[in-house]
């Protein structure tokens, strides 16, 4: 999407809510969407991180983000209503939701699988978005257009051996992305999912820890997707399982 850009305007008067927002894809998406005139919800499990990302949005004169850590593994039902609790105090709505946040822990054979791992890693790509999304519902219907986004991954649209509960749990995000886009559809949120490819980040570099990250593209060369995802030029397009090739891309490129 090196042909979308968009002024620093271009998200002005939205809340977006961005879970992973410490790490890679989430932290440079984070800051994207905040020099691009979001208010960003920065939703992760180390405050540390968190922080960073922060400061990194004020230095580049960003608009003021929020910090929720909360971890996705461990949270609750309780713990994500209070969430949602906390920001219709603070800003009354949510404009967007970007769920990126993602567990691997290990490649293994499923024999060789213990359930104890499949349940954590469930309970972070899976369960806790669904839980997440269910709590904000009614503060995206209150948006004039909200986008509610997945980052998925190819493997969770064609799966490949020894990826397990990863895998499993990204085929069961495309499931509850479709299932939403459908019951969603005519309304002001619109529901759709994006597989970046590879890249940096610090997941990859656990599924393959003898690449060269050199040749891997940098997560901010995604954001342009993202900043056109979660904004207003986006407004038609629901139930979607989208990655760089799609043609709709390629559509905008060519216009």
């Amino acid at each position: 999407m090196q042909s979308f850009k968009p002024g620093s305007d271009y998200l002005a008067g939205r809340t977006i809510l961005v879970t992973g927002a410490g790490d890679g894809i989430g932290s440079a998406v984070s800051v994207a969407l905040a020099t691009h005139g979001a208010t960003v919800v920065l939703l992760g499990r180390t405050l540390a991180k968190l922080e960073a990302v922060y400061d990194r949005i004020e230095t580049e004169g960003g608009v003021q983000p929020a910090i929720y850590p909360l971890n996705l593994e461990g949270a609750t039902e309780h713990d994500y209503l209070e969430l949602a609790e906390k920001l219709d105090e603070a800003f009354g709505r949510l404009d967007g939701l970007l769920h990126n946040a993602a567990q691997l822990r290990l490649l293994s054979r499923i024999d060789d699988y213990d359930a104890q791992t499949w349940y954590q890693v469930m309970q972070a790509n899976l369960h806790g978005p669904f839980m997440l999304t269910q709590a904000c519902l009614p503060l995206l219907r209150r948006s004039q257009s909200a986008s509610l986004l997945f980052t998925s991954d190819r493997l969770g649209r064609e799966a490949r051996a020894y990826w397990g509960a990863y895998a499993v749990s990204k085929f069961g995000i495309e499931g509850l992305m479709q299932v939403m886009a459908a019951e969603l559809e005519g309304s002001n949120v619109r529901v759709n999912s994006f597989a970046p490819g590879p890249t940096r980040t610090k997941l990859r570099a656990l599924a393959y820890p003898g690449e060269d990250p050199s040749g891997l593209q940098p997560p901010e060369q995604l954001t342009g997707y993202y900043l056109w995802l979660l904004g207003n030029e986006s407004s038609a397009v629901n139930g979607r399982m989208l990655d760089q090739q799609s043609k709709l891309f390629a559509q905008l490129h060519n216009a």
